[in-house]
């Protein structure tokens, strides 16, 4: 949503008036269709054990330290990270409804601070599935002024992008259970 300037902004410089009129939210979605039910590429997802065999995040950083809290798996199933280049966070599965969405609570510590949501949505189309990888949260001044600079989809879209990708691969090679 966007908000009226208040009375004397006018002075201030254009890039800074452009960060108070900016969205207050931001959202980054893609999607891919895999030749698998959704039934198939489910479990990889609402597992974060095997993130490691997809998610790009992973990797990034060698070196990054992984530590698993609650259920292997569903809501409740959490997990942290602490990495040179991958920074530090956790997400938790707050929502799992077989086969067809996980919603997770993103926390970022390092390098910065942000509490977003990610949310994978399974959705039959065919013989296959549309699996849509979105993420989305509150923005502040800093973060306005960051995406000002490297916006939001130009950083994590790409990323997206090659996880969508490792799941269709993994999706369309796997046997359902």
């Amino acid at each position: 949503m966007l908000r009226r300037l208040p009375a004397g902004i006018e002075a201030m410089p254009n890039w800074i008036r452009s960060l108070k009129i900016m969205a207050e939210t931001f959202r980054v979605e893609r999607s891919t269709v895999i030749d698998a039910p959704p039934a198939a590429i489910f479990p990889h997802i609402n597992d974060f054990h095997a993130w490691a065999d997809w998610s790009p995040f992973e990797k990034m950083d060698a070196e990054i330290a992984k530590t698993f809290t609650g259920p292997k798996s569903g809501v409740g199933a959490g997990y942290a990270w602490v990495g040179k280049k991958a920074g530090s966070g956790s997400m938790e599965i707050l929502r799992a409804d077989a086969p067809s969405k996980v919603v997770i609570k993103l926390d970022f510590t390092k390098p910065f601070t942000a509490h977003n949501t990610a949310e994978f949505t399974l959705e039959p189309q065919g013989s296959g599935t549309k699996l849509t990888w979105a993420m989305y949260g509150p923005t502040t001044f800093v973060t306005r002024l960051m995406h000002m600079v490297f916006p939001m989809d130009k950083m994590v879209g790409p990323q997206f992008d090659e996880g969508l990708a490792a799941l269709k691969a993994i999706g369309e090679n796997a046997l359902v259970v």
